[in-house]
């Protein structure tokens, strides 16, 4: 498998890695690029897929959510992220990313005002339940039952998000792992080690962005910054998960929304050239979780414009995702406006040659 030298460290757990060379997708700018890969459609409103595994997954850990997202602010030109790309679409709002942040307060809201004590918040929250219930025997509104739920977990948030962000107890050699940047929070490295102590703590879905890669220019500084700020981190992921005995049932994916073209876009310098979008090809990565290891998929022309051999789209992938976590895309369903939706809307086939 050739990888490119300013990616050591996953060069290093190439034989953990399945990749994919042929994706394919129907968007060529980011939001609905994004918006596709994230909820199987370029129309905002649907679920994501982080959502639909916490729909249909439920929780492993009632003090923490099902679905937790991270961001990592990259070098260079930086596309917006909407924060419907981890929404719950039509789904209950329960089933919404929770995101992390990398300030004193990882959840905006969640601690206690000064001279307020947890007696006090829990008083609270049981007269605020009361009324709440009273207004849903009067409006039946789901919703009413949602802001119930997610009040008493913002509660116990209180208690367990300080002990998920404390990272004092992880051992030198972990650290070390992770690299240098592993103690600065929001880096790549450091939301890497929050993903698998919250994948320890039974958080069923957990999503890291890291935003910068769209090199139009001065392509040749930016991509080398941007791996070498998670290239590091991310083969320690792996290797950590595997370390632990979590790798053959925790699923990693690494993947954009789209490719980028192989000729040069602007002005040809050694100094100062980019890449435009390019949704007819590119290529992703996954490890563990019932994925195939140490195998590469799909072929592309020697131009790497177009796909050979072996095609897979959004949804093929939506719907092999969903089937090494245990469930049949056909049959994850929610009626929704007289109809019943699910991820991969009517498309998706099972990559068979992935599975191990």
């Amino acid at each position: 498998m050739y990888l490119s030298e300013l990616i050591p460290h996953t060069a290093g757990i190439a034989k953990d890695l399945c990749f994919v060379h042929s994706m394919k997708t129907d968007a060529i700018n980011h939001e609905p690029g994004i918006t596709f890969f994230q909820t199987g459609n370029q129309q905002p409103g649907r679920p994501c897929f982080g959502s639909w595994m916490s729909y249909g997954l439920g929780s492993e850990n009632e003090n923490l959510p099902a679905f937790v997202v991270m961001i990592t602010q990259g070098i260079g030109n930086m596309q917006a992220l909407s924060a419907r790309f981890w929404g719950s679409g039509f789904l209950p709002g329960e089933h919404q990313g929770c995101k992390l942040r990398s300030g004193a307060d990882p959840v905006l809201y969640l601690s206690d005002p000064a001279g307020v004590s947890r007696d006090d918040r829990r008083k609270m929250l049981d007269l605020v339940s009361q009324m709440n219930e009273t207004d849903y025997e009067y409006s039946l509104d789901p919703e009413t039952k949602t802001r119930i739920a997610q009040a008493e977990m913002a509660y116990r948030m209180q208690m367990s998000v300080p002990e998920l962000t404390d990272i004092s107890g992880e051992s030198a050699e972990t650290l070390e792992m992770y690299g240098p940047d592993v103690n600065k929070p929001g880096s790549f490295a450091a939301n890497c080690l929050l993903a698998r102590r919250l994948a320890q703590r039974g958080v069923r879905f957990i999503q890291l962005y890291m935003r910068g890669w769209d090199a139009h220019n001065n392509l040749p500084t930016e991509i080398k910054a941007q791996c070498n700020a998670v290239d590091q981190a991310q083969a320690a992921l792996v290797k950590d998960l595997k370390r632990l005995g979590m790798l053959d049932d925790t699923l990693v994916l690494w993947a954009g929304e789209f490719g980028r073209t192989v000729y040069s876009q602007g002005t040809l310098t050694k100094e100062n050239y980019g890449r435009d979008h390019h949704p007819r090809c590119f290529s992703i990565w996954m490890a563990g979780g019932g994925i195939k290891p140490g195998i590469s998929y799909g072929k592309t022309d020697d131009f790497s414009y177009n796909i050979v051999e072996n095609p897979v789209d959004v949804h093929d992938l939506h719907a092999t995702l969903l089937h090494v976590l245990g469930m049949d895309h056909t049959k994850l369903t929610y009626r929704h406006q007289g109809r019943d939706y699910r991820l991969t809307d009517v498309f998706g086939n099972v990559v068979k040659p992935l599975l191990a």
